[in-house]
């Protein structure tokens, strides 16, 4: 779902896309329907097995919006090296400006992916949003250990920075404020600093970017919340556009912001355009 999201995101921006994946016959002929308004900008590459299922729960009250999701990850679990192998899929690969990973957490085989799809696209910016690694933290502490020489990119939320953080022995930095901007940003210079690696946090109040000395911070959109599953992938889409056209963090982080802002407003679940986006 993450990197189906993610692709679709941007290829609604203009960009050209290739989704490598994993589905069923069904699973299949619903990402082809609905990449087709795309035409030629898009490029599905789906390998055959059981595609991942989820169900969200959002719930509302007076002051908040929270959701809950339940999923069967199915042949996610074991999306490796061995479904991207083909010439083609790796001049693809080879050829491409960034090459993004998600869902490290659900995919036993996320590492050896990592360093498969990274290692095969020297000149791309790598990018990787783990999603939820909590049970799995001291495993992707070791991974990113591992992969930190062939990424340039880790995109997280708070929960997940948390989980990082504890990790690394500092506790769970953001769980006893936060809405402290402070923390937001101590948060992602730690983790950046231990890896070596460029963070873009995004929080329910904000996002920081650090390179493990440099932080910086952009506050989030005040906008009505509608819909809030999906909100990450579609920050994810304008983070990666923001690095590709060599802007600065803060606007950068702005962008991302303002990308989520208008999906969680959005009752129909629909990221923007670009041309909606720069309205805005």
């Amino acid at each position: 779902g993450n990197a189906a999201n993610v692709a679709y995101c941007l290829a609604k921006f203009g960009l050209p896309v290739t989704l490598f994946t994993i589905a069923n016959e069904i699973g299949s002929s619903v990402l082809q329907k609905i990449f087709s308004k795309f035409e030629k900008n898009t490029d599905l590459r789906i390998a055959n097995g059981r595609h991942g299922v989820t169900t969200s729960l959002e719930f509302k009250d007076e002051n908040s919006i929270s959701n809950i999701m339940m999923s069967d990850i199915g042949d996610i679990e074991t999306f490796g090296p061995d479904k991207i192998y083909q010439e083609e899929d790796l001049k693809k690969i080879f050829s491409a400006k960034c090459v993004v990973l998600t869902n490290w957490a659900s995919n036993l085989m996320g590492t050896e992916l990592a360093k498969h799809v990274f290692s095969n696209s020297p000149n791309a910016l790598h990018f990787i949003d783990p999603a939820d690694i909590d049970v799995r933290r001291e495993e992707f502490k070791d991974a990113l250990n591992m992969i930190s020489e062939v990424t340039d990119v880790l995109s997280i939320n708070e929960n997940e920075c948390d989980s990082l953080t504890r990790a690394l022995g500092f506790g769970s930095i953001l769980s006893s404020d936060p809405t402290n901007t402070d923390l937001i940003k101590k948060g992602a210079r730690v983790i950046s600093d231990k890896f070596g690696i460029q963070v873009d946090l995004h929080t329910r109040i904000g996002a920081a970017w650090s390179n493990g000395k440099e932080v910086s911070f952009e506050p989030a959109f005040n906008v009505p919340v509608h819909t809030m599953t999906g909100s990450g992938d579609c920050w994810d889409a304008a983070d990666v556009v923001g690095h590709l056209a060599g802007l600065d963090p803060n606007e950068r982080l702005s962008l991302s912001n303002a990308c989520a802002a208008l999906y969680i407003q959005n009752e129909s679940f629909e990221s923007p355009t670009l041309d909606e986006l720069k309205h805005f």
